[in-house]
């Protein structure tokens, strides 16, 4: 079975209170193995912007299976995936996505962060990730 409604909350709530934690204003997206947005936050006063880079995220961490800082340091320029933002209608390949592994290895889904700096977004992202609860 897929990634849950309460998996997908749990993973956001670890992530809202770790962006609060640090004082930073976040859109955090969760989608599933589809990737396909299942649960979705806009902090007050987060940026606009980073609404649908943070879903972005979240996608092509998906899409990969590999956190989006590490299929940066891949597409630039004369690396093996130079240009692969291009691709799926627009990737971020910059941190803050992460895949979510289910306890057989599998990827259940992604995190995507945005609003702040990439470091700030990555680290809100593996707050996310801890927080996912197994069944």
């Amino acid at each position: 079975m897929g990634l849950t409604l309460k998996q997908a909350q749990g993973v956001l709530q670890a992530a809202h209170e770790k962006a609060v934690a640090m004082g930073v204003k976040m859109n955090i997206a969760v989608v599933d193995a589809g990737a396909n947005l299942v649960a979705f936050i806009r902090m007050d006063d987060a940026w606009l912007g980073s609404l649908d880079i943070s879903i972005k995220k979240a996608k092509t961490a998906r899409f990969f299976d590999m956190p989006t800082g590490e299929l940066g340091k891949l597409s630039q320029p004369g690396g093996p995936l130079f240009n692969i933002e291009v691709s799926n209608g627009g990737l971020i390949t910059f941190p803050g996505g992460i895949p979510l592994m289910g306890d057989g290895g599998q990827v259940m889904g992604a995190i995507g962060v945005s609003g702040s700096t990439v470091e700030d977004d990555h680290t809100v992202a593996e707050a996310g990730v801890a927080g996912l609860p197994h069944r």
